[in-house]
């Protein structure tokens, strides 16, 4: 059930539980509540509506009389009635059990949660991996859309691959980073996780097995589950995942590829050694396991460059490389690239012109001009600095109320520090503690389900002032629950 946004009215004639009755018949009546929905429990709703309980239990009391809703032992309160049934002769549909059998796994508990409190305009996100809105280039973005006849500037679809003017421009950028891709070769796609659906819609049996780092982003979306895919994880050190174990893997498994996250990992913001991307390739190349590459972080480093891509040591087109300027530009803007042999481009941007007939042209028109005018270059530095700066900030905190507490590596770039708990606290518990305290968390079970002692903190999107009032509170909850 989605969040309740309406509020019974106090200062109103009509009594509270009148109120609550009428706007949940009429959500039954309308049919936003179809059969199968489960209400809320009688204390969430009496605190949601900041009523006494009894005024909830009078109202569902109304509307289990009018046969709306039944309550039973163990499974809670539940739709069983609305107009179209009352009226009818034949059952209106159980939109629910359609929702159940959906193809697409639904986000666990703990994502959702995640997802609807980013939607509080007062919670401290601590967790969110996004630039912080006062970090954006809004004013720029106008000035550069401010144009007149651009003869790159197209309103219509776009060819199957993307705007050829942006894959020019993209080639031109990627070349900096030792990439050799021609136009031909370049997917533009709307963000990294699209490029991961192509792959697992064109690409992939269902059944195929998928190699990554334990933990990661790829258990924090569906993509490949969804897809009939199984996940199977591979440790990791401080120089990045391990590949002695590939080839063994890729025999006893029949893995179908790889997938990484090189350059300022997530969830962890571990670099990968330039030794261990040489070794990676070289394992990958001998076990026959195509690599997917996700760089959406490699243009974030602090002090020096890191290593050169996984795809610019690729001589045999084994690297299907993912960039995005989500991470540092715009995530609005949903503009990213896939880059790999032209047969596997074609093949995916048949598959995309099936599912959205091409990303938004005015979006690929935006970051074609960021990135050939040179103000992407200008604004990354601005961005990095201020990135820097709140690392800088956080680890300053964390040395000051976390050191008895928790262990963590400092990131040379990105934006997460992987913060491990010494306490016997399970994170999932430190998740609701601090929820309820205003502090947004990605716990570790999200990127491994069976890491319950690690936290991811991101220091990009919260304010320095929510960081350090945020940080310091959650210092104070894991501390009181070791005392208790």
């Amino acid at each position: 059930m989605s969040e309740l946004e309406w509020e019974p009215q106090k200062n109103s004639p009509v009594p509270l539980h009148q109120q609550i009755y009428d706007f949940m018949k009429k959500k039954i009546i309308n049919g936003e509540w179809t059969i199968g929905t489960k209400i809320p429990p009688q204390r969430n709703l009496a605190k949601r509506f900041q009523v006494n309980r009894s005024t909830i239990v009078t109202a569902l009391d109304e509307l289990a009389a009018d046969g709306l809703i039944e309550s039973k032992v163990g499974s809670g309160t539940t739709v069983i009635n609305n107009t179209w049934s009352l009226l009818a002769s034949t059952p209106p549909p159980d939109w629910i059990s359609y929702v159940k059998s959906g193809i697409h796994k639904p986000n666990t508990s703990i994502i959702q949660e995640i997802n609807k409190a980013e939607a509080d305009p007062d919670i401290i996100r601590l967790g969110t991996g996004e630039l912080s809105p006062d970090l954006l280039p809004n004013k720029k973005m106008g000035q550069i859309l401010q144009t007149d006849n651009e003869p790159s500037l197209s309103l219509g679809y776009t060819e199957p691959k993307g705007s050829l003017s942006l894959r020019k421009t993209v080639s031109a950028y990627l070349s900096t980073k030792g990439i050799k891709a021609s136009p031909e070769s370049i997917l533009i796609v709307s963000g990294g996780l699209q490029a991961l659906q192509l792959i697992s819609l064109g690409l992939l049996n269902r059944g195929s097995t998928i190699l990554h780092e334990t933990p990661s982003y790829l258990n924090s979306v569906h993509v490949f589950q969804s897809a009939g895919m199984n996940l199977l994880g591979i440790p990791m050190d401080k120089e990045g995942m391990k590949s002695d174990s590939i080839g063994r893997l890729k025999r006893q498994h029949h893995a179908a590829l790889l997938y990484t996250i090189p350059t300022f990992h997530n969830p962890t913001g571990t670099l990968m050694s330039e030794r261990r991307r040489m070794e990676l390739v070289e394992a990958c190349q001998k076990a026959s396991v195509p690599i997917i590459e996700d760089d959406v972080y490699a243009d974030l480093w602090f002090d020096c460059p890191p290593p050169k891509a996984l795809k610019a040591n690729d001589t045999q087109g084994n690297v299907l490389y993912i960039g995005s300027v989500s991470k540092t530009l715009s995530p609005g803007l949903r503009i990213g690239w896939v880059v790999g042999p032209e047969p596997v481009m074609e093949r995916l941007a048949d598959i995309k012109m099936q599912t959205d007939y091409g990303s938004s042209s005015l979006s690929q028109y935006a970051v074609d001009k960021w990135l050939s005018s040179g103000m992407y270059g200008e604004f990354l530095k601005e961005t990095k600095e201020e990135l820097k700066f709140r690392r800088d900030f956080t680890i300053q905190i964390l040395k000051k109320y976390f050191s008895e507490i928790a262990t963590w590596s400092t990131p040379k770039g990105g934006f997460y520090i992987w913060l491990q708990i010494q306490t016997d606290l399970p994170t999932r518990k430190l998740f609701e503690a601090a929820l309820r305290d205003g502090i947004l968390l990605n716990p570790g079970s999200v990127y491994d389900p069976n890491d319950h002692q690690h936290l991811r903190i991101s220091y990009s999107y919260a304010s320095i002032e929510q960081l350090e009032k945020g940080l310091i509170r959650l210092a104070q909850l894991i501390k009181n629950y070791s005392i208790k």
